[in-house]
C-alpha cells in the first residue's frame, strides 16, 4: 500500500473522531440557522461597501470610518451568537489534532520516528518556540 492511499484511510479515520464530529456538527448547525447566514450575509455586503469607499477618493473617508465601525459591531454581534462560540469551540479543537497531525507528518519529512511524536501543547505566548502560527 503506497503512502497516499494510506493517508486517504487516515483521513476517512479522522471523520469518525469526535473532534471532527463536533466540528461538523457544529458547523451544520451554523448553516443552517437562518438568523446567523442572515447577519453573515449582511456583514458582507457592509464589507463590500467598505472596500468599495476605501478605493474611492478623500470624500470616502469618513464614510469608509462609519462603515468601519458598523462592520466592527456586526462582527462582535455574529461572533456573540451561541451559534458562533460552539463554532469556534469546535474549531478550536480540531486545530489541536490538525497541528498534531502536521507535527508528525514534519517529524516524519525530517526524518525523525514519527511513532515518537508527542501532541504539542498549545501556544505557550513565546514564539521563539514556535514553528508559527501566524
Amino acid at each position: 500500500m503506497d503512502a497516499i492511499t494510506m493517508f486517504k484511510q487516515a483521513a476517512a479515520q479522522l471523520q469518525q473522531e469526535e473532534a471532527y464530529l463536533y466540528f461538523a456538527h457544529a458547523r451544520q448547525q451554523n448553516d443552517d440557522d437562518a438568523d446567523l447566514q442572515e447577519k453573515i450575509g449582511a456583514f458582507n455586503l457592509v464589507r463590500m461597501e467598505l472596500q468599495q469607499a476605501m478605493a474611492g477618493d478623500e470624500e470616502q473617508s469618513a464614510k469608509s470610518e462609519e462603515l468601519n465601525n458598523k462592520l466592527s459591531e456586526m462582527y462582535n454581534e455574529i461572533m456573540a451568537t451561541d451559534a458562533m462560540k460552539n463554532y469556534n469551540e469546535a474549531k478550536q479543537g480540531m486545530d489541536v489534532v490538525m497541528n498534531y497531525i502536521n507535527a508528525i507528518i514534519q517529524a516524519a519529512m525530517n526524518g525523525e520516528d514519527p511513532m515518537q511524536v508527542e501532541e504539542p501543547q498549545g501556544c505557550t505566548g513565546d514564539c521563539s518556540s514556535c514553528g508559527g502560527c501566524h
